[in-house]
């Protein structure tokens, strides 16, 4: 299943574990479309929508609603630092996000970052901090592959 910002459909497959999707949207490459993509047999949560209405205010609370909602609901969250261009962001939200979920330990989090993101080495080193032995990869491919090895793992057992 896809659940594309804004959308709350109104029932999400219980049997299937749900991920999250962290990460640079805003002046950063569409990351989303190939782990949706990579992730597509489970529920997928994706904050970054097709078109945003960047000009109206009213969007930004609902879009922050959204991702606060399934932020907390998903049983694994991928967060992704893309290579950006420091004078236009260093995805300060997704740091903020990151932060948040390294500190409580019961969150299940897998972080990719790209060498080329401008804070790079901060989110490796804030990571051996709170999160010892958390891996931090280097590639989206290795970071989407060991997402979907968390979540096999989460998957029910089929009924013998």
């Amino acid at each position: 299943m896809y659940v594309e910002a804004p959308d709350y459909p109104p029932t999400l497959t219980a049997d299937l574990p749900t991920v999250f999707l962290a990460g640079g949207i805003t002046n950063c490459p569409n990351w989303q479309q190939e782990a949706a993509h990579a992730l597509a047999d489970f529920t997928v949560f994706n904050p970054r929508r097709r078109a945003f209405p960047i000009h109206d205010p009213a969007q930004t609370p609902v879009q922050i609603a959204w991702e606060h909602h399934y932020l907390h609901q998903a049983d694994l969250t991928l967060f992704w630092f893309p290579a950006s261009d420091p004078r236009l962001t260093t995805q300060p939200i997704t740091m903020y996000e990151l932060g948040a979920a390294a500190a409580t330990p019961t969150r299940r989090i897998i972080v990719g970052a790209d060498p080329d993101y401008p804070r790079e080495a901060d989110v490796r080193t804030q990571l051996h901090h709170a999160r010892p032995g958390l891996t931090v990869h280097t590639t989206l491919h290795d970071t989407l592959h060991a997402a979907r090895r968390a979540l096999l793992q989460l998957q029910p057992s089929p009924a013998s």
